[in-house]
């Protein structure tokens, strides 16, 4: 899916022609500055009106090809990725900045959920040496298997943008993905019986979610084709079967031929597709120095 947009720079990934590169030029993000200035993080987070504000600057710089466009890629079940980014960290660029691209992208897709986590429409937190956290968000050495978000919420997850901040003294973390359809045990996953029966999916303590859901690990498209709602950490599996069903997912999911491991530069924000792409992250080198940020947001497309 190669489109021409003055400004951006459109390519195939080179892991996955199901990703779509858009690199943003220095022209763009030149003029993106002033814009972004009118409002600081605050007033982003205090008055939701102003990040349509931002979005609508930055797809105005396209002729307003940009939002059609992205809404095509992501919801496309051939693609439902792409990996947008600054081509070069120009001076002015800094993590303000970046928060606030993350968002204007985001609200050219849909409308956030709250991120209960953090207290806010996007979450920001560090991965670091030293961990003492509940969940393998922030667990440097520890291989974060393939998943879904928003098992564990009522909200809506329908899309998923992760964006690096930051990042020092890195060695490892490199992003890992999968396509449902790329997934040699997908029928055979998808077709066992309790693949359909009810999981309950709690969370830890520092999620802030003080409730629990329910529902199916596989659910349907409207073409009939295998939706995965799923994350390792957090279904209480209900007997035995439903135990060792989630372990058969886990490891088949863990031994795909077919993720797609990638690193990716600062800047670079992944937008996803919930339903039929997973995502993780490899283990990090072990470093006392180590540090990465990322930014989270993750919500629902708007209804046309």
């Amino acid at each position: 899916m190669i489109e021409k947009i003055d400004g951006f720079e459109v390519n195939l990934n080179e892991k996955s022609k199901r990703i779509i590169n858009i690199d943003i030029t220095d022209e763009i993000l030149n003029k993106l500055i002033f814009p972004f200035n009118k409002f600081d993080i605050t007033a982003l987070e205090y008055k939701p009106f102003t990040r349509f504000t931002i979005a609508k600057s930055l797809d105005d710089l396209s002729n307003n090809k940009l939002s059609k466009f992205l809404n095509n890629i992501i919801r496309d079940r051939e693609t439902g990725c792409f990996i947008i980014k600054p081509k070069k960290l120009i001076s002015k660029i800094d993590e303000i900045f970046l928060v606030k691209l993350s968002t204007a992208v985001a609200h050219l897709i849909g409308t956030p959920n709250h991120d209960a986590m953090a207290g806010k429409y996007y979450a920001r937190f560090h991965v670091k040496h030293e961990d003492k956290s509940d969940s393998y968000l922030r667990k440097a050495y520890t291989n974060m298997d393939l998943h879904t978000d928003g098992t564990y919420v009522k909200e809506k997850t329908d899309w998923l943008l992760m964006s690096k901040l930051e990042e020092k003294n890195v060695e490892g973390g490199e992003t890992a993905m999968l396509h449902l359809d790329d997934w040699e045990h997908c029928d055979e996953l998808y077709n066992d019986p309790i693949a359909k029966e009810s999981f309950i999916w709690g969370s830890p303590k520092s999620k802030n979610i003080d409730y629990k859901v329910e529902h199916p690990v596989f659910s349907s498209d409207k073409e009939g084709k295998p939706q995965i709602s799923y994350i390792d950490q957090f279904p209480e599996p209900k007997n035995m079967k439903q135990g060792t069903f989630l372990q058969k997912l886990s490891d088949s999911l863990e031994e795909s031929n077919n993720k797609i491991v990638t690193k990716l530069p600062v800047g670079s924000a992944v937008v996803a597709n919930n339903y039929f792409w997973l995502h993780g992250r490899k283990p990090f080198k072990e470093n006392k120095e180590l540090s990465r940020e990322l930014l989270r947001i993750r919500g629902s497309f708007f209804i046309n």
